[in-house]
């Protein structure tokens, strides 16, 4: 068996956090390939080693003296090879990075340092290869991820190592300048070489035991999520729930290679497993409650709406031209409502709604603010009749107005629209009635 480990930050933050890692991945020969990510942070009140680059090259790009803010970052991976009684110094490294700082070498290299130094730390501390993802991941001219040219040179690269650490987050463009992908992007890294080496399983070791069955600070002690599929993942990464980056999951979907999000406090947990599939009922009807405020409703209304040939083509070629995308759109006969994030909506308000009347002569347009959406999502939730009435039961009771509903044909998850005031309020009722419950 071959497995692909993945730690994040606060996996890696300390040399107390390194030695776990260490136990964990030399308590099974099969933890073959290691991604992992810059430290986090050691307490409530620190800060990640990612921020403190960030904040360092800023200071760099503008010209200022980062001299103390740079020592500070030098001081945090000397800690850690001290504290670990390492031979290995990188002080070349640090002068390099230096440089390239003064030289304004992009706030993409900066942040991708972090990986890169400790994966270095931890490829010694293992006695493991260690592969620069600049030379084995890489995107195109576009800036977009070049999932066949990686996977050729990964793989080819891989080939024949019986162990090795390829550093997260960052790769190369086709000028040989770093190019990250999105905060917490080393899940995707993960993703990569568990693709590229043809891996049995593909473990994420984070500072939880696997996905809840919602947020812990709404619902206390939520219920875990042991088995979830990509589909219900994808629908609950979407609305919030952040465990797991949601791109992460496409290069491992298509080997069809699992995976297991574990915890490095607790490796003994089981954690949640990810799957394509699974024949495992789960222990509720419902898999998860995940969801978001900040949304914008703009209701559009239009007498004989439903037989005017391309209206909604007109509406939302609006939002395209003024860069804002929908998140939902349910409509009616002589109305339609697109929902879209709040941040994303307000700058471009006044054009949007003069591009609407011009483009669709509605007979009126009325926008609503304070917005929250909540994903009720379950690969079960098609084979038990009345889950919807169950959802809108729980939330009367609870005396939440339900300002929108939207389902797809799947039947996989109900999406519910309610005053951000009832947010909280909304998600405990549903989360009663299904898991207190067991409906």
């Amino acid at each position: 068996m071959t497995k692909v480990v993945k730690f994040g930050g606060s996996s890696l933050a300390s040399a107390e956090q390194f030695k776990k890692v260490k136990d964990i991945i030399t308590a099974e020969d099969s933890r073959r390939f290691v991604v992992p990510s810059a430290p986090g942070k050691r307490f409530s009140a620190d800060t990640k080693v990612t921020d403190m680059l960030y904040g360092c090259y800023d200071l760099a790009a503008k010209g200022k003296d980062f001299t103390k803010e740079f020592e500070a970052i030098k001081e945090r991976y000397n800690g850690i090879i001290n504290d670990l009684g390492l031979d290995i110094n990188l002080d070349n490294e640090f002068d390099v990075i230096k440089a390239c700082f003064i030289g304004k070498a992009g706030r993409d290299y900066a942040a991708s340092r972090g990986e890169f130094l400790n994966g270095m730390v931890l490829a010694n501390y293992l006695g493991y290869n260690f592969i620069d993802a600049a030379d084995v991941i890489f995107f195109d001219d576009r800036g977009q991820f070049d999932a066949k040219r990686t996977n050729k040179v990964l793989s080819e690269r891989l080939e024949g190592l019986e162990n090795a650490v390829v550093p997260g987050f960052y790769g190369s463009m086709p000028n040989d300048t770093i190019k990250t992908f999105s905060r917490g992007g080393s899940d995707i890294t993960g993703s990569i070489v568990a693709a590229a080496v043809n891996a049995d399983l593909y473990e994420n070791w984070t500072d939880t035991s696997g996905f809840l069955t919602t947020d812990p600070r709404i619902v206390k002690d939520p219920a875990p999520i042991t088995t979830i599929t990509y589909k219900e993942l994808r629908e609950l990464s979407y609305m919030g729930a952040s465990v797991f980056h949601e791109d992460a999951i496409f290069p491992v979907r298509k080997a069809g290679i699992a995976i297991n999000i574990k915890n490095t406090n607790d490796p003994e947990a089981p954690g949640t497993l990810i799957v394509e599939s699974t024949s495992q009922k789960p222990a509720f009807t419902i898999t998860g409650i995940a969801g978001k405020k900040g949304f914008t409703v703009i209701n559009i209304e239009k007498d004989m709406m439903n037989a005017e040939l391309g209206f909604g083509r007109r509406v939302l070629e609006v939002f395209e031209k003024n860069g804002v995308s929908f998140e939902h759109m349910p409509s009616g006969i002589d109305t339609m409502s697109v929902i879209v994030t709040q941040e994303e909506f307000a700058d471009k308000e006044q054009e949007i709604l003069a591009g609407l009347h011009r483009n669709c002569h509605p007979d009126m347009i009325e926008i609503e603010t304070d917005l929250a959406l909540i994903a009720v999502v379950g690969r079960a939730m098609k084979a038990n009749r009345g889950t919807a009435g169950r959802i809108f039961s729980a939330l009367a009771h609870a005396h939440v107005n339900v300002k929108m509903i939207d389902q797809g044909s799947s039947e996989l998850n109900v999406i519910i629209g309610v005053s951000e005031s009832d947010f909280e309020t909304a998600v405990k009722s549903i989360y009663d009635i299904f898991v207190e419950t067991k409906l």
